[in-house]
C-alpha cells in the first residue's frame, strides 16, 4: 500500500491496528459515523466479525445527516448494530454549557455503553479517537479514561490525514467527510443549550449545505446566526438573490439577524475565548 509516499510507515500502523483488534476476544465500538470511527468499524468488522458490536447514539445534538449516514454504513457491513437514544438535555451540567461540556456528554454515553457491554458480556469498549487528539482540546477523553475505553487508532499512531488516506484506499464513503461535531458545539460556552437552539442550528446548516458547501458552521449567538464559510465560498453572499434566500431561510428558523464571519470557517472558533487554538473538531 502506498499512501503519502510512506508505504512502510502507514502499512506498519495499519498492521498494528489490525493486531490490536485481533487480540480482543470481543468489542463494542462507539460509532458516530465520522471519519475515524468509520475506519475503525470497517477494520474491526473485518477482524472480529460477529464478535463486534457497534452502537450509535442518536439525540437532539446529533447532526441529522450524520445519523442517517452512520446507520446506512453500519447496516451495510452486517455487524451487530444497535442505535440508542440519549438525552443530554436532561443533564444540567451539559445544558449549562461549561468549557468541559463534552466531558459530561461522553460520561453519559460511556455509562450507557458500559451497561450494554455488561449485558452482552462484551469485555472491551472502543472509540475512534486518533493520534492527533493527544494535542487537541478534548474534555471527553477524560471520560473515556474513567470508563476504561480504549482507542485503537490512537494506539496505532494513526493521524487524521492517515485515516483519510486509508479510508480512501478502502473506498469508505467518509474518506473526505468534513468534521461534524455535535450541534451543541455551536453554542458559546456559558450560554444555555436548548432544544430550540439545536433545532435552528441543525436546520440552518442543512440548508446551507444545499449550496454545495461541506465545511461550515452556524454559531448561535442568541438572535444572531454567525455563519462561518470557507473564504473561497464567501462570493455566494455577493449575489443579492442568494444572500436574500439565505437570510430569509435562517430567519424562518428563528433568527432575527444573520451575519457572515469574515474570518471564514475554522474548527474550534468558540474555543478562542479560552485561549485555545484548535485546527480540528468544533
Amino acid at each position: 500500500m502506498t499512501v503519502n509516499n510512506r508505504p512502510s510507515e502507514l502499512a506498519a500502523k495499519l498492521e498494528k491496528l489490525t493486531n490490536r483488534l485481533a487480540g480482543l476476544e470481543n468489542a463494542l465500538i462507539a460509532y458516530s459515523g465520522g471519519v475515524d470511527s468509520t475506519l475503525l468499524l470497517k477494520v474491526a468488522a473485518d477482524v472480529l466479525g460477529k464478535k463486534l458490536t457497534a452502537v450509535t447514539a442518536h439525540s437532539e445534538v446529533t447532526p441529522p445527516h450524520d445519523y442517517e449516514e452512520a446507520v446506512i454504513f453500519a447496516e451495510s457491513l452486517g455487524v451487530n448494530y444497535i442505535v440508542i437514544k440519549t438525552d443530554e438535555l436532561q443533564d444540567a451540567n451539559f445544558v449549562s454549557n461549561p468549557p468541559d461540556r463534552c466531558y459530561h456528554c461522553k460520561s453519559m454515553l460511556f455509562k450507557r455503553l458500559s451497561e450494554i457491554a455488561r449485558e452482552k458480556k462484551i469485555k472491551w469498549l472502543l472509540d475512534g479517537s486518533n493520534f492527533d487528539d493527544i494535542t487537541d482540546y478534548r474534555p471527553g477523553s477524560r471520560a473515556a479514561k474513567e470508563f476504561g475505553v480504549i482507542s485503537p487508532l490512537k494506539e496505532a499512531g494513526l493521524t487524521k490525514d492517515e485515516i483519510r488516506a486509508l479510508s480512501k484506499e478502502m473506498s469508505l464513503p467518509t474518506w473526505d467527510k468534513a468534521a461534524s461535531p455535535c450541534l451543541a458545539s455551536r453554542v458559546p460556552y456559558g450560554q444555555v443549550i436548548t432544544p430550540e437552539k439545536l433545532s435552528r442550528i441543525g436546520q440552518s446548516e442543512e440548508y446551507l449545505r444545499t449550496f454545495g458547501i461541506k465545511e461550515l458552521r452556524v454559531r448561535d449567538h442568541g438572535d444572531v446566526a454567525r455563519i462561518e464559510f470557507p473564504v473561497d465560498k464567501m462570493f455566494l453572499f455577493l449575489d443579492e438573490t442568494t444572500r436574500d434566500k439565505i437570510i430569509d431561510k435562517l430567519k424562518s428558523f428563528g433568527y432575527k439577524y444573520v451575519a457572515l464571519d469574515l474570518q471564514g470557517f475554522r474548527s474550534g472558533s468558540l474555543n478562542e475565548v479560552l485561549g485555545i487554538k484548535s485546527d480540528r473538531g468544533q
